[in-house]
């Protein structure tokens, strides 16, 4: 029975690898003969073949290729360009063009996050993947392989030290072997937040409501759950329905777990009649998000099901508008700082199809564009990539490894206030339409925290950190003294803890609390306790002194007050 089921099988994969091979081989001959035709029309033909510096060489219609032209002009050739077009270098020119021939240093000539078969220009040949490195192969033969290639041995050894650098940072391990968070099958891409993590997590939000308070924000706070009818208002329903969750009452009526803020805010604005003296509107709102991620896309605190944002929609007129941006802009700038990012915009446009009138688009985006002017940080034109709905500036940080990401965003939305009617009565007592910005610094809580873990490496400073100061007494008799300074600098506000254990040497001590990341070490014996000191010791090791308690609590309360990103004081 075995054989015969063994054969069976057998035979049925064969018939569907015959199938399919067939089916792809009509494919591949309908390409070739349609290809070999496109030839025969321009074959023979002279061309002109401009190059990047300004050279310009002759060729042959269907004959010459790029791999021809690299063999003289350049070497390390990987793919080109012809005219703005990925062209595979083996691949015939076929009319007169613009040539570029790009290697290994070029975005466009390095095997990406992810390449699938087919889907870029291929290599001419093996012969040009120098030094290869597998990844990963599938459990069983040959049809799933993951691999990397470089041009040479040092560029394999710079990628190998930059990854080993990546799993170090690794957020997942950082919040495990410091017990900040975990996931659990029980709620799937949902965090559970250690006390430690909450510690973070609470102090990045107080950090931004603290800007809130300066810049004239006020917080609201809105239901999770809302029938569809808000949604079908918004037109969320009909483009983000498959990523929202819902639930179904008795009475069949649908409810949706709130995926944004951004209806709730136009419901809240359209509750009573808005004067143009009210304006801008600036609300904010840390409720709590879900959307439906697919669960392979789903990856520690970058990607996850539930999550908080810095979310806030400022409410202005037009002639408000530039002012606005320009103000995002700044606060964006100054969270940055304390973060220590560098940074850089992008000014993203008119995406194709779009909603809005054409002039409505035009005056958004050269108001856009004259804040990014006034800001004076550098910024790039990212053409046709905006929202449906309006432009935005995308701003990109650099973390401590070089690494991009994208948090705050400034977003234009003409849609939302015309699907809601929204309206303020001007100055001239009619009603007008008011713009509305979404706009995000820190954007997802959980991302910006994996983010910081990493460029951080586990070392919070210390206005973030979960593990600020660690007491060690040393003597039999220091540890009613060891508590007292335990307790000063926690009724000050400072994560601190004790370590009075008797069984463990002093020195493993000290390495312990180094290996937890304490921001300071405070040893303490007879003599700080005759003399109100504290021997302070920095996380690296370095020895800062016996100091006075009262000195050292007003020295590290500045240092976190002013969210400082030194160890000394």
């Amino acid at each position: 029975n075995f054989s015969i089921n063994f054969t069976l099988r057998l035979s049925f994969f064969l018939l569907q690898v015959s199938a399919s091979s067939s089916e792809r081989l009509l494919v591949f001959e309908s390409l070739k003969s349609k290809q070999a035709h496109s030839r025969a029309e321009v074959a023979e033909k002279p061309l002109r073949i401009h190059l990047g510096n300004g050279r310009t060489v002759k060729g042959t219609a269907s004959v010459t290729t790029p791999l021809t032209v690299a063999q003289s002009v350049v070497k390390g050739a990987l793919v080109s360009k012809v005219n703005g077009e990925l062209w595979e270098l083996g691949r015939p020119l076929e009319a007169d063009c613009e040539l570029q021939l790009l290697g290994f240093d070029t975005v466009e000539g390095k095997c990406g996050d992810s390449l699938a078969v087919c889907s870029s220009p291929l290599l001419p040949h093996t012969g040009f993947l120098k030094v290869f490195k597998m990844l990963q192969t599938g459990p069983s033969d040959l049809r799933r392989l993951l691999g990397v290639a470089f041009p040479g041995e040092k560029e394999r050894e710079e990628w190998e030290r930059e990854q080993e650098e990546a799993r170090r940072r690794d957020h997942r391990r950082i919040g495990t072997d410091q017990e900040l968070f975990f996931f659990h099958d029980v709620s799937p891409g949902s965090c559970f937040f250690l006390p430690k993590g909450a510690h973070i997590y609470n102090t990045l939000t107080d950090f931004i409501k603290s800007e809130y308070r300066r810049r004239g924000f006020s917080e609201v706070v809105t239901p999770t759950l809302y029938s569809t009818a808000l949604w079908e208002r918004s037109g969320h329903w009909e483009h983000y329905s498959e990523n929202m969750f819902t639930v179904t009452l008795e009475d069949s009526q649908t409810f949706a777990l709130k995926p944004m803020n951004c209806p709730a805010h136009c419901l809240m604005f359209e509750q009573r009649v808005r004067s143009w003296r009210e304006l801008p509107l600036r609300w904010a709102d840390f409720g709590a998000l879900h959307r439906n991620e697919l669960s392979g896309a789903l990856g520690g605190l970058t990607r996850v099901r539930r999550f908080c944002q810095d979310d806030a929609h400022i409410f202005c007129t037009t002639e408000q508008l530039e002012e606005e941006i320009l103000s995002c802009l700044d606060f964006v700038r100054s969270v940055y700082q304390v973060f220590g990012f560098s940074f850089h915009c992008l000014l993203s446009t008119r995406p194709t199809p779009c909603l809005g009138e054409p002039e409505q688009w035009d005056n958004a985006e050269q108001q856009l564009q004259s804040s990014l002017q006034h800001f004076g940080e550098h910024w790039e034109l990212n053409p046709g990539d905006g929202a449906f709905y309006g432009p935005k500036v995308d701003i990109l940080i650099k973390d401590a490894i070089g690494r991009q990401h994208q948090c705050a965003t400034i977003q234009l939305d003409f849609q939302l206030p015309s699907r809601f009617d929204l309206q303020y009565v001007g100055q001239d007592g009619q009603l007008h339409r008011p713009v509305m910005i979404h706009r995000a610094v820190l954007g997802s809580l959980e991302r910006m925290m994996a983010i910081l873990a990493e460029n951080f490496g586990g070392k919070w400073p210390l206005w973030l950190s979960p593990a600020q100061i660690m007491v060690l007494p040393v003597g039999g008799n220091s540890e009613p003294y060891a508590r007292q300074v335990v307790q000063q600098f926690n009724e000050a506000g400072f994560m601190v803890d004790l370590n009075a254990d008797q069984g463990t040497t002093f020195n493993k001590k000290i390495r312990s609390a180094q290996l937890a990341q304490y921001n300071y070490i405070f040893v303490v014996g007879d003599k700080e306790n005759e003399s109100g000191t504290v021997n302070v010791r920095s996380r690296g090791g370095k020895q800062l002194g016996r100091r006075p308690v009262v000195e050292v609590l007003t020295s590290l309360s500045h240092l976190r007050d002013s969210r400082s990103n030194l160890d000394e004081f």
